[in-house]
């Protein structure tokens, strides 16, 4: 049983995430916009790297059953239906469609572990279903990862934090320290640090700050609504689609 934690993909092997249940964040917003979308009846997400990767799949995929969205600098790329926003990821928009996204950090984060056999999207969300998935994984004696989307290839304390209150759930309440990373080790403290209350590290984070002066400060308090969209997405095949249902 081992729990580990990095704070940016950047540099992660293929290696690195062989047999390993991973779990991706990025709370602001890319993961929170993937659980809305799929709640509000989205097919799938599929992320790209870039802009133009984004338009190439979409033409490949067929117009009438994509949707272009993405964000660069926290605004809609010019020509795309939808931005990066929660509050975009509503039924009328995209119910059915499948959403072909790219933004600065999230969908970079995805793609970086694309060789993983189990990769999860979590966020604060969809946190019961995704911690209960964690503790599963660690009951059994597994391998988690939880990579943080991080901020422009460095540490972001939204995402740190979150894979502290993750990584916390997964162990159930054990103390004991044994199989958890210098990384793990770290995000635990910043929950000690900023308690158990979700919207203080998102606001106080750059990443948190900057979408209040860009003027998405719904988006941070809509974020930090634990199980508002109460789904696991999984992503497998290069796209993120809603994980099987367990049997009853």
């Amino acid at each position: 049983m081992k729990l580990d934690v990095v704070f940016t993909p950047a540099g992660l092997a293929a290696v690195e995430v062989h047999g390993k249940a991973v779990f991706v964040i990025d709370v602001l917003r890319a993961g929170t916009s993937i659980c809305a979308a799929l709640s509000a009846g989205a097919r799938a997400v599929v992320p790209a790297a870039n802009v133009e990767e984004a338009i190439r799949l979409a033409q490949t995929l067929g117009p009438e059953e994509t949707l272009l969205a993405g964000e660069r600098n926290r605004l809609k790329v010019e020509g795309f239906a939808l931005g990066n926003s929660p509050a975009e990821m509503i039924e009328p928009q995209v119910k059915g469609k499948t959403l072909i996204m790219t933004t600065t950090n999230g969908t970079g984060a995805l793609l970086a572990v694309a060789h993983a056999p189990q990769v999860y999207v979590a966020s604060i969300v969809n946190f019961s279903l995704v911690a209960e998935r964690a503790r599963a994984a660690f009951r059994d004696g597994g391998e988690l990862l939880v990579v943080c989307a991080g901020r422009e290839k460095a540490f972001a304390l939204d995402d740190a934090y979150v894979a502290g209150r993750l990584i916390e759930a997964a162990m159930g309440g054990r103390r004991h320290r044994k199989g958890l990373s210098d990384g793990a080790l770290a995000a635990l403290d910043l929950v000690r640090r900023y308690g158990h209350g979700w919207e203080r590290p998102l606001t106080l984070s750059q990443g948190g700050r900057d979408l209040i002066a860009t003027g998405f400060g719904p988006d941070i308090s809509f974020a930090a609504t634990e199980d508002a969209c109460p789904v696991l997405p999984v992503f497998s095949d290069r796209r993120v689609v809603l994980a099987p249902m367990a049997p009853p």
